[in-house]
């Protein structure tokens, strides 16, 4: 029996052509549904369309079906800058980045995570990118999520104020190309927000190494010295394992154990538990 020919190199390149045909088919018609879904939610009245609990679920389905040669990387910039250019379509928001932490890095970070279609404004603290976004219906702040030179997230404590709404990257694998990790500060819908892991506002007394070091099993820690006292300002990522038994109560009681004493404390966001790609391209939430 004949094998049947193989196919020529015009015959693929037609074949590539007719795909990227119907990829651009397909996101216009996307664009269609987000303009019915413009009328129908009547979003452009009410601010940011942010959905971080969809977005998380999107974004973890992504990666749990992708195979080939493509890479990861290259798949999770294209969908991130899908959904983040129909979210502006719906209510347009600025990217608003506290750059005091590494300006190449941070901008790497919004560009990657939101294309260059939404509107970039860079900022010489995370205060002022918050407080940007406060006086904002809908734009979106960066802030490290490793460090800080100040508490800015008290800001965030008062009920009518942005919360911690995402932590960035997502997707969490070696060599990643915007690897910085960022919190995501914004206004969004109750019913929007994911609260897989909790973020807490916490001040002490007593703050000292031993209390790190009593506290960093159960939760990941930004830890701010307080100098009008011995304490320190905290965020606490609180995460949903310990949320399960009793929150930030295991927390405080850490603390209380460690000789520290909680002076106050307030729930500030919360974000999804991040998706962990493994060096051999396994994966694990």
């Amino acid at each position: 029996m004949t094998n049947p020919p193989s196919p020529s190199l015009s015959d693929l390149r037609r074949e590539i052509d007719d795909i990227d045909e119907q990829v651009h088919g397909l996101l216009m018609k996307r664009g269609d549904i987000i303009d019915r879904l413009i009328s129908v939610k009547k979003t452009q009245e009410v601010g940011s369309a942010f959905r971080p609990a969809r977005e998380a679920e999107m974004m973890r389905r992504l990666v749990q079906r992708h195979r080939g040669m493509l890479p990861l990387d290259t798949v999770e910039s294209i969908w991130r800058v899908i959904i983040a250019t129909f979210t502006y379509v719906q209510a347009p928001f600025s990217v608003h980045a506290d750059l005091s932490a590494g300006e190449s890095a941070m901008r790497d970070s919004a560009r990657f995570h939101f294309g260059f279609t939404v509107p970039f404004a860079a900022h010489f603290s995370a205060e002022a990118a918050v407080d940007a976004v406060a006086k904002s219906k809908g734009d979106l702040a960066l802030v490290s999520a490793s460090s800080s030179r100040t508490p800015w997230w008290t800001a965030l404590e008062p009920a009518a104020a942005p919360k911690i709404i995402a932590r960035l990257p997502f997707v969490e694998r070696a060599d990643h190309p915007a690897a910085t990790p960022v919190f995501v500060v914004s206004r969004v819908a109750a019913d929007a927000m994911v609260t897989e892991v909790e973020m807490w506002s916490v001040r002490v007394s007593g703050w000292n190494a031993d209390v790190a070091r009593a506290l960093s099993p159960l939760a990941e820690i930004i830890a701010v010295p307080d100098t009008s006292s011995d304490g320190a300002a905290l965020l606490v990522s609180v995460p949903k394992s310990v949320a399960k038994t009793s929150g930030l109560d295991k927390i405080k009681a850490a603390l209380v154990a460690a000789g520290a004493s909680v002076r106050s404390s307030a729930l500030v966001g919360g974000h999804a538990t991040r998706y962990t790609v493994a060096p051999n391209g396994g994966s694990k939430k």
